[in-house]
């Protein structure tokens, strides 16, 4: 057992039964059902996480496959396009036209297109336009100006054969591609499936033009019904190597997306998010469903709020059972004690009577032993009456620091009275020493009586060696007022005047520094005295070996001892330690 859980012990045996019973109720009650409260506030927040999960799954699941029949639709409405007869005759005999050639092709194309998705009936409630690329790049366009966008200009043709979108079509050989962006403009309010003309009557399938459809991402909007009554339904591209965000729009444009998805996912884990995912088949994006934590866990929050609650109102009902419990079981021992003071007090007639139980039957044979020992006491005092007194105990006498203390104030008046001022000087510096280090039984002492300590020490040694001794302090104005463990920087200057300069010829300086560095204190004791070759024999001595001890019991490891000396040149002492951190060490003493 270790020494904090004997004092423990050793207190909760003090106490009286009635706070035992107290304790041991509330020490019954209360931990178990704090861990019942705790394993239940666990166990609905795993519960409602996992189902939450799963109904998010479900909606992402349900949201996909609404999406992937308006992109079949899509799909379809390309494929209608592409197979067109009059479409593809056009780009068959595709040229290089003039201006008004192509305002009439366009006319004439635009047509065309409108008998196509009016005949089959498509939605195109989300199409925003459609354009055909001819052989030679010349734009045909539905819902948006005759022209290739960004790609636009006299290079036209060598940077759409640059660009990612045209190569991956061409791979495709016919299928159609969704893209996360608008391949023309580049926005993020809208995205783009290509699809590549191919010439059926030809026996290798010659490319003869690009159809390229922009939809806008209000699809998405339409489709996540199911997940906006709570949380956010975002639309991520993870095809590429840099995942994308195609929808929410505000979220693609207002933070930054790492370079792969994995990295998306957890830094939206880190931000408080619970992410479900689901992956559209037709386009290979995936559809997540993010909600709150702390949203989502409000209701396991009350059920520990509840548990609380529920907690407090048994301890009241706990203590309250204990109360009534254990003044059942004390009432007749308190009975017990004050008929045994009573009894030591000289009473000896008693009427009391006890229950028929364990205490009652100690009562009673008290009564008896009581009975038995007035009969003894009488025949004692009988038998003391013809006997001396017994002799007187020797009293011990205690030195006492007050009467220390006021002796040495007393030796201070007689010293002025018969004029020797020197050893009034010594008695009163002494004196005044004696009350600093008793410091009213506290460990700790503000460094500027620490400082005053020094100065009377140094009073009494200027008497002692003739005033050979110099000393200088320079300590801080804003480190005086910090606590400090007393009695360490006398034992150091005690170290340079025996050590340092007592054997040294001649006058000698010692200089007391010290300041504040970051949150440590920092002092500094030097001397020019004689100096020696090994540093560490200093601390064979008793003083600063205690010093350096009591240091580490108070301080712990916040704390540094460093003794520099060469011979001739004196010897320098530095501590630091951490004035807050104090507190380890315990000191008991009398009152003062």
């Amino acid at each position: 057992m270790s020494g904090k859980q004997r004092k423990w012990m050793i207190r909760f045996r003090r106490l009286r039964i009635r706070d035992r019973l107290f304790a041991a109720m509330i020490f019954l009650s209360l931990p178990p059902l704090f861990f019942l409260g705790f394993l239940s506030f666990n166990v609905a927040r795993d519960t409602l996480t996992e189902s939450i999960l799963e109904s998010n799954g479900d909606h992402l699941q349900t949201t996909s496959e609404v999406a992937d029949l308006l992109f079949r639709n899509i799909i379809n409405l390309n494929r209608f396009i592409v197979l067109n007869d009059e479409i593809l005759g056009d780009l068959r005999n595709s040229k290089v036209r003039n201006s008004r050639e192509l305002s009439e092709m366009n006319e004439l194309t635009i047509n065309r297109l409108q008998r196509v998705i009016n005949s089959n009936s498509f939605d195109t409630r989300f199409v925003d336009s459609l354009c055909i690329f001819d052989l030679y790049y010349q734009t045909y366009c539905l819902g948006r100006p005759d022209n290739a966008g960004k790609y636009e200009g006299p290079d036209k043709k060598t940077r759409i054969e640059q660009s990612d979108w045209y190569r991956a079509a061409v791979e495709a050989q016919g299928r159609v591609l969704f893209f996360s962006y608008n391949v023309l403009d580049g926005t993020s309010s809208s995205f783009s499936t290509v699809k590549l003309f191919r010439d059926s009557e030809s026996i290798e399938g010659r490319p003869l033009g690009l159809l390229v459809t922009n939809l806008s991402v209000s699809m998405f909007q339409n489709v996540s019904q199911a997940t906006r009554d709570y949380g956010h339904f975002v639309v991520v591209d993870a095809t590429g190597d840099a995942a994308r965000i195609l929808y929410p729009g505000a979220w693609s444009r207002s933070r930054e997306q790492p370079a792969a998805y994995a990295d998306l996912i957890a830094r939206w884990e880190a931000e408080g998010y619970l992410v479900s995912d689901y992956r559209n088949v037709t386009t290979g994006w995936h559809f997540l469903h993010l909600v709150e934590k702390a949203e989502l866990l409000a209701k396991s929050n009350r059920i520990g709020t509840y548990t609380g609650l529920i907690a407090v109102l048994i301890a009241v009902v706990a203590l309250t059972i204990s109360y009534l419990v254990s003044g059942g079981i004390t009432r007749p021992l308190l009975q017990l004690k004050k008929m045994m003071v009573d009894w030591n007090k000289g009473t000896l007639d008693f009427n009391v009577k006890f229950k028929d139980d364990e205490v009652g039957t100690i009562g009673e044979t008290f009564l008896r032993v009581a009975q038995t020992n007035m009969e003894l006491d009488a025949r004692l005092i009988q038998a003391e009456l013809r006997e001396r007194e017994a002799e007187l105990r020797a009293l011990q006498a205690q030195i006492n620091p007050h009467f220390l203390y006021n002796t040495l104030d007393s030796i201070y008046w007689m010293a002025r009275l018969k004029k020797t001022e020197e050893a009034a000087t010594m008695a009163l510096a002494l004196s005044e020493s004696f009350k600093l280090s008793l410091n009213k039984g506290k460990e700790t002492i503000p460094v500027f009586k620490e400082l005053k300590h020094v100065e009377h020490y140094m009073t009494i040694q200027n008497i002692r060696y003739k005033g050979r001794i110099r000393y200088e302090i320079d300590v801080e104005a804003d480190v005086q007022g910090y606590e400090m463990l007393k009695l360490i920087l006398q034992p150091l200057v005690e170290n340079a005047v025996y050590h340092g300069l007592e054997p040294k010829m001649g006058d000698g300086l010692i200089r007391i520094a010290g300041r504040k560095n970051g949150d440590e204190l920092i002092f500094i004791v030097e001397d020019d005295g004689v100096g020696m070759e090994d540093a560490t024999l200093t601390e064979q001595g008793y003083g600063l070996r205690n010093v350096r001890e009591r240091l580490r019991l108070y301080y712990g490891s916040h704390y540094s001892f460093k003794i520099r000396s060469s011979p001739g040149a004196g010897t320098r002492i530095e501590i630091r330690f951490k004035p807050d951190r104090g507190g380890t060490m315990h000191v008991e003493s009398g009152r003062v």
